[in-house]
């Protein structure tokens, strides 16, 4: 087996005097695998779900936030606006969200989810703890809070400094 520069991966991974135990640069590598190895499982999850990850991610913010409106909740996500309202058209005609007016500007729509959309979420939520318990079933139950805890806060620091980035599209590039 070999590693990300060629190298086989027992004689890379094997300690050694003369290699630098944190290289420059190696930060994003580590974050794309650990990413993909996420983005892979979280995709097995929610394969039933309409929209997929997008879907579950625009479900989830609509429970859990409660943005105010439809544009809202795009830019939260960092989802184009357009790729919003197809992606909206698919829960709604499955039933797990509606669109309403929005209370303070008419001509906007509130995105709120139906009773079925609840359930819903609440079905792939524990899906998906039981797969974050697996994929970091190899830390200690200390380094896997400390882990999600540390993400947290440097993906709220990310989303303030760039608050239109897209976590999708990050996704999306992955090499």
């Amino acid at each position: 087996m070999y590693d990300r520069i060629g190298f086989m991966a027992s004689i890379a991974d094997t300690p050694s005097a003369s290699k630098p135990s944190v290289v420059p640069g190696d930060l994003g590598w580590h974050l794309a695998m650990v990413l993909r190895g996420y983005q892979t499982r979280f995709e097995d999850t929610v394969s039933d779900l309409p929209g997929g990850i997008r879907g579950y991610q625009v479900l989830s913010t609509v429970v859990h936030r409660n943005p105010p409106n439809q544009l809202a909740l795009a830019s939260h996500l960092g989802i184009d606006r357009t790729v919003m309202t197809y992606l909206l058209d698919t829960l709604v005609k499955a039933g797990l969200v509606e669109r309403i007016p929005d209370p303070s500007d008419r001509r906007a729509r509130k995105v709120v989810p139906t009773t079925k959309g609840e359930g819903c979420l609440a079905d792939f939520e524990q899906r998906m703890a039981a797969v974050e318990r697996q994929f970091l079933s190899g830390l200690s139950e200390r380094e896997a809070s400390e882990l999600e805890s540390t993400m947290h806060r440097l993906a709220m620091i990310v989303h303030r400094e760039q608050p239109g980035a897209s976590p999708c599209e990050a996704m999306d590039n992955l090499p």
